[in-house]
């Protein structure tokens, strides 16, 4: 293996910028991705969730960055600094991110990001400051190993990617069978079009609807109105001190999901934590289609995200977090309703204007809810079981496709597994 300072296998390395926000004239269209370190991590990022306009580029020092350009968190909230994807188009960052173009005939760029994944506590420990922020100067004189041939290079790349592109496939049909599942429960428990006897929708046909004085709207006749405790239990999670934190390889422990590892509507079980078996209450532990919430955070944006638990494993959660159990036959009603426009504007609503980011139990078991007939939860259980199936199937394949690539990954970069033609 050879050694190089980042900087010397890259074209450039830099920070991005925000524009000003006071200036609309560099928000007022949506000309230009514009990355934030929240959503570096995954391998790669193609569209960002803000835009600057072209004038943000003209009149500031803004820069785009090219294609399968690197960008490194060097801050930001819990687990973020020190995290690295690949952009895969031109775009721009804040300057949190720290944007790194690599020397196509000196390295491989994929092969550079696979590394620099190994490297994730090495990067985090270089940061300093009260903030334990990363700068971009440490970065560029961070080392990196290579095996000398640009081949060799490569063909450890592709060999990381084949795992990563199953997974991302995967993640893709789950993005699809998501929005199905979505657009059902807005049909059916929203709009309450559901199929009647007819396979006609319910309400566009006509079928009798009735005032509930408490949800202050019509809803099916035989439907009443409730609360989210009516149809699970809340359960908290697992307090624990940095001191308490063992090794996975110790006996006789547990891990532990944070609010870090809810990504979108997804539970990963990607950098938990292990504690001590003693502390966990069986309750405590994760089931199969429990929900998992998080109730405390220290942005607002987070609280309130949740994911299905799809997995077998004996994992449990941190304090910050809660599960919800569904009673009877409600997981796949509970879960789309966790995920609804109304329950994020619900919570959205609550946290406005205070300065404490978290739920309470008691809110969200107040949380009002329509309770469908025990026949119209049947007929959509049956629907909603096969689309269930199969997500639950792709995340669980997913997890060991990324079990078997972080086992390859450090033994491929440290010449401890060598790839054959």
């Amino acid at each position: 293996m050879n050694k190089a300072l980042l900087k010397d296998i890259s074209i450039h390395i830099s920070s991005g910028l925000t524009p000003l926000r006071s200036n609309p004239v560099f928000w007022n269209t949506q000309d230009i991705p514009w990355v934030k370190t929240e959503q570096l991590g995954i391998k790669h990022v193609y569209d960002s969730n803000e835009k600057v306009s072209k004038a943000a580029l003209e009149q500031t020092s803004l820069k785009l960055n090219p294609l399968n350009s690197l960008s490194i968190a060097m801050y930001g909230e819990g687990q973020t600094r020190g995290r690295v994807s690949i952009l895969k188009s031109e775009m721009a960052t804040n300057q949190a991110c720290c944007n790194i173009f690599i020397d196509e005939d000196k390295a491989d760029y994929e092969y550079v990001y696979y590394f620099l994944k190994t490297q994730y506590e090495q990067l985090r420990n270089l940061s300093s400051g009260v903030r334990k922020n990363l700068n971009a100067n440490d970065i560029k004189n961070f080392e990196i190993r290579l095996p000398q041939s640009l081949k060799t290079q490569k063909d450890i790349a592709n060999t990381l990617s084949n795992l990563d592109k199953k997974i991302e496939l995967n993640n893709k049909i789950n993005t699809e069978l998501e929005a199905m599942a979505k657009l059902i429960y807005d049909y059916w428990f929203v709009q309450f079009d559901f199929p009647d006897a007819n396979g006609k929708p319910y309400k566009t046909s006509g079928g009798k609807m009735v005032y509930n004085e408490a949800l202050k709207r019509e809803i099916p006749e035989g439907w009443v109105d409730g609360s989210l405790a009516d149809i699970s239990n809340l359960v908290r999670g697992v307090t624990y001190g940095k001191g308490d934190i063992r090794a996975r390889c110790d006996e006789d422990v547990i891990p532990i999901l944070r609010a870090t590892n809810i990504s979108g509507n997804k539970i990963d079980l990607d950098n938990m934590v292990y504690v001590p078996e003693s502390f966990v209450g069986t309750q405590q532990l994760l089931n199969r289609h429990d929900v998992l919430i998080t109730m405390s955070s220290g942005s607002k944006e987070h609280i309130g995200k949740n994911g299905m638990f799809y997995f077998e494993d004996a994992i449990s959660f941190g304090a910050f977090c809660a599960k919800l159990v569904a009673k009877d036959n409600f997981e796949y009603y509970l879960f789309a309703y966790t995920q609804s426009d109304f329950m994020f504007k619900t919570i959205k609503n609550e946290c406005l204007g205070t300065n404490i980011n978290n739920l309470n139990s008691s809110l969200v078991n107040g949380f009002k809810i329509v309770i469908p007939n025990e026949a119209m939860l049947y007929k959509y259980n049956r629907v909603l079981d096969s689309i269930h199936k199969k997500i639950g199937t792709a995340q669980q394949e997913n997890n060991k496709l990324r079990e078997l690539r972080d086992w390859l990954l450090p033994m491929l970069m440290n010449g401890q597994v060598t790839i054959k033609d």
